[in-house]
């Protein structure tokens, strides 16, 4: 049964093309008449047929995928599956690197009925056996053989699991394992089920309703195993809603997936808001050649976390320093003529006649050519999020004529929950509640939020289900923040992290820990002071920009370890330490630090998939680091 009355007609608007309902947060949510995003994806291919919906690299050249492709290669999955006995509500778990098959995967399960659950590259094989164990998962789709690798290591663990589809055959031609088919071979069984089937696909599409999960995301489990979160079919076409208001795409736009689809953030952003708004996804070799294929692919917005805007910072001030002294002089005149203009942009001012006309001289001589250089050069607008950015780095790619953005969302809200816009922006913030969508802060500082968006509750635990939403139906987020007087959001921490110091004095780490992470020469940073006199930080330096200063002033390091032994590295971070200091009282001042000299990884047991440090895990195995401070 639908959850919302039919025989009342929303009102709709049409936003880019593309029709949605005129008030966000009502129900039906509608994307062109679609409330589920199943019954959206048919009506995309069945519109689009042959425009390209995909691109992706072959042996070095860009290979296009057409809507009928996608609608396709989704069908042959979808109907291949239930002719291996799937069943409408059972999750089916992805194991693969950002590529078209992950997204032919995705809309394939939900498309009869299935739930698509993604697993982290990173993970280990004992993670992996968690996830599908918890999940249930009778399928599991897996890249290649390092991934195959380890579901064999756990494959007696993971009994329930019948088959284990495989994309990429390299290496793994002479294989001969009874649970393992490769990605033809379900083609196959898909094609052969369709023809003793006409129709059935297209049928189980007409089935699904708003209600029905979608979605299982696994949280990254920052404080114990991460919990499944279910998002409906309702709760991801809310966020298109929310997006097509707040986010416009066109359907020229060109867009790089790169980032984890696993990740709520970049599945709205490579495979949802694309189906939505009938733009072009085009997919990165790989994480090491982002930056160049962003340069190839010069997409109409680009997400990112803070990391890689940090990176392409850094990439060009290198470049700077490596131009001769013309070009040096040039583009420090040219930055500091799009910093005064940005400056008038971000207060909402406009840009005084001389500031306008010097900035388009230098960015005529200058500027345009550095954002071509990027692959910026056709970017409406860049988004960021997941972890708090500096202010002063938002300023400087609008100084460039790059509109950063800074947003918020989780899993738990489809994520979305908050934007800043270009005509209503406030640094520092991560913006207004996107249309249709409430965010108010309880007693105790906790973010909470009410809509569509607000996830259905985590698979098989009602208790904790039950623990994240208000008396009132209120999602809590577990973060700190506040809201102005203009309805601006600004995140200070997690309600979990609070210290209490010796002193009975509560301290927010969180906002601390941003404040050293502005740093390009911090990575991460972990505050502690639970219980003690004082406050200590555990730090974990930025390779690679560390490594930069310590080359160009000659500071011997034979690997990491000697790096962060070093004392011109150990007294750099000590001078961003004290900076840091500064803008805090004395209570909340770091009075001492220490270096955590090993490289992390998303495979170690501090990091999580998302490169967050698990708190408690930093603190656990680094207890000698710790001590030594008190």
């Amino acid at each position: 049964m639908n959850i919302y009355d039919s025989s009342q007609p929303p009102k709709q608007v049409q936003i880019n093309g593309v029709v949605v309902s005129e008030t966000p947060g009502e129900r039906p949510a509608l994307v062109d008449g679609c409330d589920t995003v199943v019954g959206l994806f048919q009506k995309r291919c069945e519109q689009l047929g042959e425009h390209t919906a995909h691109r992706e690299k072959d042996l070095g050249i860009w290979q296009s995928y057409s809507w009928r492709d996608y609608w396709t290669h989704a069908k042959w999955i979808g109907l291949g599956l239930r002719a291996l006995g799937l069943k409408r509500g059972e999750v089916v778990s992805i194991l693969s690197e950002d590529r078209k098959e992950w997204l032919y995967a995705d809309m394939g399960i939900q498309c009869v009925g299935g739930i698509a659950s993604g697993v982290y590259t990173t993970d280990s094989a004992r993670q992996l056996e968690y996830l599908l164990r918890d999940s249930g998962s009778r399928f599991l789709f897996v890249e290649n053989d390092e991934q195959l690798d380890k579901f064999l290591e756990i494959e007696a663990q993971a009994g329930h699991v019948e088959k284990v589809i495989i994309l990429d055959q390299d290496g793994l031609h002479d294989l001969r394992h009874e649970k393992c088919v490769f990605i033809d071979d379900l083609y196959d069984t898909g094609r052969a089920f369709e023809a003793e089937h006409p129709g059935l696909f297209e049928a189980e599409i007409k089935k699904s309703q708003p209600e029905d999960t979608g979605l299982l995301i696994y949280t990254s489990g920052t404080t114990g195993m991460p919990k499944g979160a279910m998002l409906s079919q309702e709760n991801v076409i809310s966020a298109c809603v929310s997006g097509a208001h707040a986010l416009p795409t066109q359907d020229t736009d060109e867009q790089l997936c790169f980032l984890p689809l696993c990740h709520i953030l970049e599945r709205n952003v490579s495979v949802y808001f694309p189906i939505a708004g009938k733009a072009t996804v085009n997919f990165a070799e790989s994480t090491e050649t982002v930056f160049d294929n962003l340069q190839e692919v010069s997409p109409a917005h680009f997400t990112a976390v803070p990391r890689v805007w940090e990176k392409i910072y850094s990439r060009v001030l290198l470049l700077a320093q490596e131009a001769t002294p013309i070009g040096r002089i040039a583009f420090g005149l040219a930055v500091k003529a799009g910093l005064k203009r940005a400056d008038y942009l971000l207060e909402g001012q406009p840009v005084p006649v001389v500031t306008q006309v010097t900035y388009m001289v230098w960015d005529f001589l200058v500027l345009r050519n550095l954002r071509r250089m990027l692959g910026m050069d056709k970017m409406r607008r860049g988004g960021t999020g997941a972890a708090p950015i500096s202010p002063e780095l938002i300023r400087w790619y609008w100084a460039i004529g790059v509109q950063l953005l800074e947003g918020y969302g989780m899993t738990e809200n489809a994520g979305l929950a908050s934007i800043n816009v270009l005509d209503s922006n406030k640094i520092g913030t991560v913006g207004k509640a996107v249309p249709g969508f409430d965010i108010r802060i309880a007693d105790d500082g906790e973010i909470q939020t009410n809509g569509l968006n607000n996830f259905q509750g985590y698979w098989r635990n009602n208790e904790k289900t039950a623990e994240t939403f208000t008396d009132d139906g209120w999602l809590r987020t577990g973060d700190v923040g506040e809201l102005d007087d203009d309805g601006f959001l600004t995140i200070t921490g997690r309600l979990k992290d609070i210290i209490i110091t010796a002193g009975g004095k509560n301290i927010t780490p969180a906002e601390i820990e941003s404040r050293l992470k502005f740093s390009h020469y911090v990575s991460d940073a972990v505050v502690i002071g639970d219980g003690r006199k004082y406050l200590s930080c555990l730090i974990m330096i930025d390779q690679e920009n560390v490594e930069k200063y310590a080359q160009e002033r000659k500071v011997p390091f034979s690997d990491f370890a000697s790096l962060c032994a070093a004392p011109d590295v150990v007294d750099l971070i000590q001078a961003e330490v004290e900076e840091v200091n500064r803008a805090f009282a004395r209570v909340e001042q770091i009075k001492d630090f220490r270096l955590i000299n090993v490289l992390l990884t998303a495979e170690d047991e501090e990091l999580t998939a998302t490169m967050k440090l698990r708190r408690s895990f930093v603190e656990r195995k680094h207890a000698a680091l710790i001590e030594d401070m008190y």
